[in-house]
């Protein structure tokens, strides 16, 4: 019972891919509009639009508002980690795989095509012209490899970031489907109590690191946030004293959390 990452270039068959396995093993497909959609509705004063732009746009106005930007991606990792926290999804979106983190719960998965196919495929669905189709994929892929390099520093497409690359140019949609099934279905990916509580680690880490973001004492702040069966630890720089009460007591409250390390928390240079 796995969780399934695809990621893809635009049109290059990761839609069709993701739903076709869906069917095939009776897993959840989860898109980029469902989770947004449940990261939104946990923050009043955060638009869906907003929330899209931080996982499509590359880095340029955002990056003024760094902050917004932190705060966006850790409402979106949150509502991601609770929508496949108990296995059997698939999610095909952009950086499914960081966002996820690396681990026996996860099977990562990009699928490439030929640029032709691609245009192609552009072409069929947008009415696009030949040169109007190439220049869109184009600035789309060079969005998606600023935004994954800016935020975590690694190459959109190193195939060392994914356990499967599937290339379409010789394989159908249906061949590339029985692949990944294929692979799903061995042992090494199966939902085992280990997959189940690393995933429910990264979900209580989440939760209190989206819990940290939005409540008014604690949103100035970002930090890391690890979670090990009810222990939490959280690492951060502090604007002062003060705020160390304010992180126990917010993180305290969040369901799951029976014990909080904040030894790492620490305080600019400045302010010591």
């Amino acid at each position: 019972m796995s969780v399934i990452t695809i990621s893809r270039g635009s049109f290059s068959g990761g839609k069709m891919l993701a739903e076709r396995v869906a069917e095939k093993l009776g897993y959840r497909c989860v898109d980029r509009d469902v989770v947004v959609e449940r990261a939104a509705a946990s923050a009043a004063r955060v638009t869906q639009k907003e929330l899209r732009d931080a996982l499509t746009k590359p880095p340029g106005l955002l990056e003024r508002f760094k902050h917004k930007r932190y705060l966006y991606l850790v409402l979106i990792q949150a509502a991601l980690a609770e929508e496949v926290k108990d296995g059997k999804a698939i999610y095909h979106g952009l950086a499914g795989h960081l966002l996820l983190k690396p681990g026996p719960h996860l099977l990562r998965t990009r699928i490439i095509a030929p640029l032709e196919m691609r245009v192609r495929m552009l072409q069929d669905r947008l009415k696009y012209g030949r040169e109007e189709a190439l220049a869109y994929i184009e600035r789309m892929d060079e969005d998606r490899r600023s935004w994954t390099h800016y935020l975590y520093g690694v190459d959109w497409s190193d195939a060392s970031l994914y356990d499967l690359v599937i290339n379409l140019e010789q394989l159908s949609i249906e061949q590339a489907t029985n692949l990944v099934c294929s692979v799903t279905m061995e042992r090494c990916f199966e939902f085992s109590p280990e997959c189940q509580e690393v995933m429910d680690n990264l979900v209580l880490a989440s939760r209190v690191r989206a819990e940290l973001a939005l409540a008014p004492a604690t949103s100035e702040l970002e930090v890391e946030v690890v979670a090990k069966r009810g222990r939490v630890t959280i690492s951060g720089m502090l604007a002062h004293i003060a705020q160390v009460e304010d992180v126990r007591r917010v993180a305290a409250r969040v369901a799951g959390v029976a014990d909080l390390d904040l030894d790492e928390m620490a305080l600019p240079a400045r302010a010591l």
